[in-house]
């Protein structure tokens, strides 16, 4: 791979002082507008929600630059840098990134590379040659900003409680999470239900890009004033995404308010969830035939992942109920079908599991109560 310190001989260098920006938190509790200048691919690896990929160096070109300067050195890299951008390129960039400027300029803007030296500097320079105006970019760069949303982490779950919301599963506590200001939603910010059924139409984002959205979260609330976090029970992992170790260990001591939700209401959320709601997205994404089939799918492979827990007589009751069910959804319409499957996967398979998990935490458990009462509970918690 190419270092970045090897870009400095092409034409357009910086001539003076360009502005620096280091107050990171306001960049991410503002929303302000991120140009990123690194290679797609150290911007595949990890990211930031409010950013935008306009790299100085294609991979290719990157990789090629850092060959040449492992075997033939430093100006040799430089030479080959310079080569490999030429006039066309530093053209094609310079008007990419003065269109990104000019849509950002309302509420500001930064651009960033990985440590924020040369590769930042240059494109500095390039916009002023392009528009007159000094963009300012990020002091230290990606890895400053990385290094600041970890550290935000550990230092905002020392300083602000959590409330555990418990409940299992179908009791709705998305939902009840959602009505709160002061909620740190994890599954959401995963991308992932936290289950067997947990995987969505899209792909969860990666464990770089899960953290700096959760960090994001968290400045943004810490910054409103919020006396306390909300957050559902979760296991250590949300999917394939694990959650941050400072945050997990907080959680582990943390008191819960527990949601008792009738069995009857507990199917219907369930359905809602992770049947309407998957259904939809998966419209979204393939249009709705190929939806229902991609639904299809999801549901029979999601209940073949749990089929050694089940047991081989429940696993071949719950897989007939579900095609059953399928077959009605594809040609009525109708839900009902998936009421007696979704009620033998709680009732079978989830409650044990829960139960035996909130058994070890019931001197933990400071209140039970319906969707009202632990919305009132926890309002008067704040106080």
């Amino acid at each position: 791979m190419a270092d970045s310190r090897v870009i400095d001989s092409l034409e357009g260098l910086p001539k003076g002082v360009h502005p620096q920006v280091d107050d990171l938190a306001s960049l991410f509790i503002n929303d302000i507008p991120l140009l990123d200048v690194r290679a797609p691919v150290e911007f595949e690896q990890g990211a930031f929600p409010m950013s935008v990929n306009i790299p100085l160096m294609s991979d290719a070109e990157r990789e090629a630059v850092g060959i040449k300067y492992k075997e033939q050195g430093q100006d040799a890299a430089i030479l080959l840098g310079a080569e490999l951008l030429g006039k066309e390129g530093q053209k094609q960039r310079k008007k990419a990134w003065a269109a990104f400027m000019e849509k950002s300029q309302k509420v500001g803007g930064v651009l960033y590379c990985f440590r924020g030296g040369l590769r930042s500097q240059i494109s500095q320079q390039w916009l002023f040659d392009e528009t007159g105006v000094d963009f300012p970019r990020v002091a230290g760069g990606y890895k400053a900003m990385r290094r600041f949303l970890i550290g935000s982490i550990e230092r905002i779950v020392s300083s602000i409680p959590i409330v555990i919301l418990g409940g299992r599963t179908g009791s709705g506590k998305t939902r009840l999470l959602k009505q709160l200001t002061n909620s740190i939603d994890l599954e959401g910010l995963a991308n992932h239900r936290g289950s067997a059924f947990g995987p969505t139409a899209t792909p969860q984002p990666s464990q770089i890009n899960f953290e700096n959205a959760l960090a994001i979260d968290m400045l943004k609330k810490e910054a409103a004033g919020v006396a306390f976090f909300v957050i559902e029970d979760e296991a250590r992992n949300v999917g394939s995404l694990g959650v941050p170790q400072a945050l997990f260990e907080a959680m582990q001591k943390a008191p819960i308010v527990k949601l008792e939700v009738p069995q009857d209401e507990r199917n219907q959320i369930s359905i809602e969830e992770y049947i309407v709601d998957t259904q939809n997205h998966f419209d979204e994404i393939y249009g709705e035939e190929q939806g229902a089939i991609k639904l299809s799918e999801h549901l029979l492979a999601s209940l073949a992942k749990i089929q050694k827990r089940l047991g081989g007589v429940r696993y071949q009751k719950a897989k007939a109920q579900m095609e059953a069910a399928i077959r009605q959804r594809l040609s009525t319409g109708s839900l009902d079908g998936f009421v007696p499957v979704v009620n033998t996967l709680l009732v079978d398979y989830y409650d044990p599991m829960y139960d035996y998990q909130i058994e070890k935490k019931k001197s933990r458990i400071c209140f039970n109560g319906s969707v009202r009462e632990v919305l009132a509970y926890l309002e008067a918690y704040k106080a």
